[in-house]
């Protein structure tokens, strides 16, 4: 009696072993694996471009004697970023304000001496001629300072050409001068761009414009950020009237948020434009439940009995924090989204 005690308390341990064995993991985080049936989309290379983005050149000629600024520094508008020498400039300004003063002086004399002459060809002490003559003097006198004043004025303006402000807020891009260099009419001083207008042009052929669906978002993968910020969707998309007629494409730009970080000109992005197909099923799991083991790459589903099996599966391209699946695993099935904890449940 004591043997088959024995033997049963042996049966009832196996049992209660393969019912543990069967139990999910305790806190394992899982999710269903997704299936859409969304239009399709297709990719095409671009880069970032800057909408507003100034090429600053000087205006007049001389040395370049400060330049504050350098290339990635953030200036305001109206800030000083270079001064070119205008001590010339300054003397010639000078020298046009006294030649103002000299013509106001005779003008006050050609204004009294007509007055004068009026006086006296009232009481017909000179001749008419004589009074043309005095009010063609006024006349000229008063002409000379205003041409004066006129050109004092353009010295002032273009003494003001030899300091080099920012005409908007925005980022200082490149520097190309030195201190001491020649600054000539049209030579390039430094260049600027305006952050908060950024946009990204990709070059699209015109078979896939023709397919492309109207009135859904288009989505942009910017690989160079962090995985949570390498997506991007924007409403609408700006389709360019004309065809290049070498490559058979159009220019596409899609404008980004004025609030994106960490993104600037050159950098290389891709433009996912929604196009009218099969629109067939696809799958997508959160990126987060891949596994890679040396050529191996799975996922760990959940069987029937709650356990973790490690199941082999192909890869389609990332999205946002998802990943297609295409083959491998089917809709509603359920992924450890944490592969750590699911190896673990396994032991």
């Amino acid at each position: 009696m004591k043997r088959k005690f024995l033997i049963g308390a042996q049966v009832v341990l196996v049992l209660m072993q393969g019912s543990l064995a069967l139990a999910a993991p305790a806190g394992l985080a899982t999710a269903m694996v997704q299936s859409t049936g969304a239009a399709d989309s297709a990719g095409f290379d671009g880069v970032v471009e800057a909408v507003r983005q100034t090429v600053i050149a000087a205006q007049v000629s001389g040395a370049v004697v400060a330049l504050p600024v350098k290339a990635g520094d953030v200036v305001k508008q109206g800030q000083v970023l270079a001064r070119i020498d205008a001590r010339a400039a300054a003397q010639n300004s000078a020298a046009s304000e006294a030649q103002v003063v000299a013509a106001r002086s005779a003008l006050d004399v050609a204004t009294r001496d007509v007055e004068r002459q009026r006086q006296l060809f009232k009481k017909q002490y000179i001749s008419e001629a004589a009074l043309e003559r005095a009010e063609a003097q006024y006349r000229a006198t008063s002409a000379q300072l205003k041409a004066q004043i006129a050109q004092a004025s353009a010295a002032n303006i273009q003494s003001n050409f030899y300091v080099v402000k920012a005409p908007y807020d925005g980022v200082v891009a490149d520097v190309p001068v030195t201190l001491g260099d020649m600054a000539m009419p049209g030579r390039p001083l430094l260049t600027m761009y305006d952050p908060a207008a950024l946009r990204v042009t990709a070059s699209v052929p015109q078979t896939a414009l023709a397919r492309m669906a109207a009135g859904q978002p288009v989505k942009i993968e910017l690989p160079g950020l962090p995985g949570e910020r390498q997506w991007l969707t924007r409403p609408q998309v700006q389709v360019l009237p004309t065809i290049d007629a070498g490559t058979h494409s159009a220019q596409v730009r899609v404008a980004l948020p004025g609030d994106v970080k960490d993104v600037t000109p050159g950098m290389f992005a891709r433009v996912w434009l929604p196009v009218e197909g099969e629109n067939k099923a696809r799958l997508y799991v959160p990126t987060s439940a891949v596994v890679r083991r040396a050529e191996m790459t799975g996922v760990y589903v959940i069987d029937a009995h709650g356990r973790p099996v490690l199941r082999q599966v192909r890869l389609g391209r990332a999205q946002d924090n998802t990943v297609e699946v295409l083959a491998g695993v089917a809709a509603g099935e359920r992924v450890a989204t944490d592969p750590q904890a699911a190896a673990k449940g396994r032991q």
